[in-house]
């Protein structure tokens, strides 16, 4: 997958996370400013989505750069079905899965891509 490519696929998941998060009432309307090194500084794993990983995310994709790995699907995996299976929330962690599958995705070596 070429570079623009995977910019348009990042910020699409990026809309859909957003939109699901709003439809299961996990974002926040006035969110407080968060400034956190790590998610579990936050106080809410929704608040450091809305605050720090979405727009870092969205930055991210406006340059074209990713790291090499994301684990925001194995970070939900341990808020929404680990010690407590949060049912609403399952449709969000699908999407963190797949935005995941997404930033490790690499160019295929000879189709053009």
């Amino acid at each position: 997958m070429d570079s623009g490519k995977k910019d348009e696929l990042v910020l699409a998941k990026l809309d859909e996370i957003e939109s699901e998060m709003k439809r299961i009432h996990f974002w926040s309307a006035e969110p407080s400013e968060l400034q956190v090194a790590h998610y579990t500084e936050a106080p809410t794993f929704e608040l450091w989505l809305q605050c720090v990983f979405i727009p870092n995310a969205r930055t991210a994709a406006a340059k074209g750069e990713y790291p090499a790995k994301s684990q925001v699907g194995m970070m939900a995996m341990r808020q929404y079905d680990y010690h407590d299976y949060i049912e609403e929330a399952q449709g969000l962690l699908q999407l963190l899965m797949e935005f995941d599958k997404i930033i490790e995705s690499r160019p295929k070596p000879g189709n053009g891509e």
